[in-house]
């Protein structure tokens, strides 16, 4: 499906084979070659040429979480998602938490001109982690200036 404000839309390989970042063999593997001991379904997809890897779903442990991501990727999703986290985290119980959640990343997907469903920090690559860095940022800039 394509969204008129995009030129193309984007497929998320839940199985992949190819990396993303520099194109070598990825393997489906245990994540204690990561970390050291298994976390969350205890299951990764791992480039064997640059390193870069993706967790999986823990009731789904075969389907990627998103993109395979490098270290740098991986620091500018955490700095982008804490940021964001701020803007709908701060609902008094689960059900207005959702709600605040489902409204910023709303916001956030015609900010960044793609469809809602591509709207996932796993599935950002590295020029979307930076878009989405400077679009948060300058958010938070006017909503301190407005506040």
């Amino acid at each position: 499906m394509q969204n008129k404000n995009t030129k193309e839309t984007k497929k998320i390989d839940l199985h992949p084979k190819k990396c993303n970042i520099c194109g070598g063999l990825v393997i489906y593997t245990n994540n204690n070659l990561i970390y050291g001991k298994s976390y969350g379904s205890g299951k990764c997809y791992l480039c064997t040429q640059c390193g870069s890897y993706v967790g999986t779903h823990e009731p789904r442990p075969t389907e990627a979480l998103g993109l395979l991501a490098d270290s740098q990727m991986r620091t500018l999703k955490k700095k982008c998602h804490s940021i964001f986290d701020e803007f709908w985290n701060c609902g008094s119980n689960g059900k207005q938490r959702r709600y605040l959640r489902n409204m910023a990343y709303k916001r956030l997907a015609t900010m960044m001109r793609i469809p809602l469903e591509e709207c996932h920090f796993g599935y950002f690559d590295l020029l979307q982690l930076k878009k989405d860095q400077r679009l948060i940022h300058g958010n938070i800039q006017m909503s301190r200036k407005s506040g």
